[in-house]
């Protein structure tokens, strides 16, 4: 395959997650979308370090996955800590905290 398609696959990749994270109000869907802008940004690195022939971009995609592997494992706490006192996970809910 050429880097440009990976480059485009990214590209829509991308673009569908930041439509999700605009456009949901469900917080658990919101996580996912962004774990997907995070691997379409995985996949343009690898389809820039597969043109430039280095193994720099290889080393960042294993800095993102670690980075979405804390983001989930904090994201998923604070979704089942806020369901726990709101009995929801609707985003619009969260606008309203009280301390």
């Amino acid at each position: 395959m050429l880097v440009n398609q990976f480059l485009m696959l990214g590209a829509v990749l991308f673009c569908i997650g930041v439509y999700g994270v605009i456009a949901r109000r469900n917080a658990v869907l919101v996580l996912m979308s962004i774990e997907l802008i995070l691997n379409s940004v995985n996949i343009n690195l690898l389809a820039f370090a597969l043109r430039n022939g280095s193994a720099d971009g290889h080393t960042f995609a294993l800095y993102v996955i670690a980075v979405a592997a804390a983001e989930v494992g904090v994201g998923l706490a604070m979704v089942l800590l806020v369901y726990r006192n709101r009995k929801s996970i609707a985003l619009d809910d969260l606008a309203e905290m009280k301390g």
